[in-house]
């Protein structure tokens, strides 16, 4: 079962000048203790993407998802080095991408993502999709599952999975991944993936979970929650992901925004919220169209 932690005690205010705020942490099915915010590094790159997660490791996240496709992995460890935080409390974690999917060639590949970030081990280690036109994820997860044994990650997961893919991955190795990393927003909620998440005990993770700046910010029941309960419409939305059990990965450059989006704890959504923001659901809100079935990420 994923544990829920006690909740973070105190609070941030932008202006306050103080790092104080905490983020929560759960519990993954593999023992590992992971974070219900993670902060997202696409495209953060170079030195200004650098300094932006030494800005967001010293507001108080402890953890950066990263890929090998986003090509900051360098950028992540000199974050890392540069925070000055202590490399046991943080959670840092990278994929693998669609082209790597080889045994010999993942295995190499996550050598390669702890070469260029230059760390000793990766928290977490991610099939980034499972492109099942190529058809190779299962040998890609046994990779992984190898990579863990050697001490290169601590934790597996995969990214975009749907039902048929995680029961082959059981099927198969016998091992289920920690976190499913796919598509979470109000307007694509995803209650079946999230159901079977809970029942196979994987941890749901959220990516573009603000719908990747679309209409969702603008939606007029999610502003009036905002502005009964004096809070931002991210602010609430993000809410609502940690209501739902899942963990959200927003992305800002800004100190401001990152505080501001760390500051959800001081606050609940009502049962009532939660069924009005059901309501935005659509038959398929996927931003991009990126469709796991069909899609290939080479």
């Amino acid at each position: 079962m994923v544990l829920y932690a006690k909740p973070a005690c105190y609070r941030l205010t932008p202006d306050s000048g103080e790092h104080v705020l905490g983020i929560p942490d759960i519990t993954l099915h593999d023992g590992l203790t992971f974070p219900v915010i993670t902060f997202g590094t696409y495209k953060l790159n170079g030195i200004a993407g650098m300094e932006a997660m030494v800005s967001a490791l010293d507001v108080g996240y402890h953890a950066l998802d990263s890929a090998f496709n986003y090509e900051n992995e360098g950028a992540v460890g000199h974050a890392v080095r540069k925070s000055g935080k202590k490399r046991e409390d943080l959670r840092i974690a990278s994929k693998l991408p669609g082209r790597h999917h080889d045994y010999n060639e993942a295995l190499t590949t996550i050598e390669e993502s702890l070469y260029r970030a230059q760390l000793d081990y990766y928290d977490l280690y991610y099939i980034h999709w499972p492109n099942p036109k190529v058809g190779k994820y299962v040998e890609a997860w046994q990779a992984l599952i190898e990579a863990k044994k050697r001490g290169y990650v601590r934790s597996i997961a995969v990214c975009n999975f749907l039902p048929e893919h995680l029961e082959k991955l059981q099927k198969e190795t016998g091992v289920l991944p920690s976190i499913n990393q796919i598509e979470l927003s109000p307007y694509f909620p995803q209650d079946e993936m999230r159901a079977l998440h809970k029942k196979l005990n994987i941890l749901t993770q959220s990516w573009s979970p603000l719908g990747r700046a679309n209409k969702l910010l603008q939606d007029p029941l999610i502003q009036k929650i905002a502005q009964r309960l004096n809070k931002s419409t991210v602010q609430v939305i993000l809410r609502w992901h940690h209501q739902l059990g899942c963990v959200p990965i927003p992305k800002a450059a800004s100190k401001e925004h990152q505080i501001s989006n760390m500051d959800i704890f001081d606050f609940s959504l009502t049962e009532q919220d939660m069924k009005d923001m059901a309501t935005l659901a659509r038959p398929d809100g996927r931003s991009h169209g990126q469709d796991p079935a069909t899609y290939e990420e080479f």
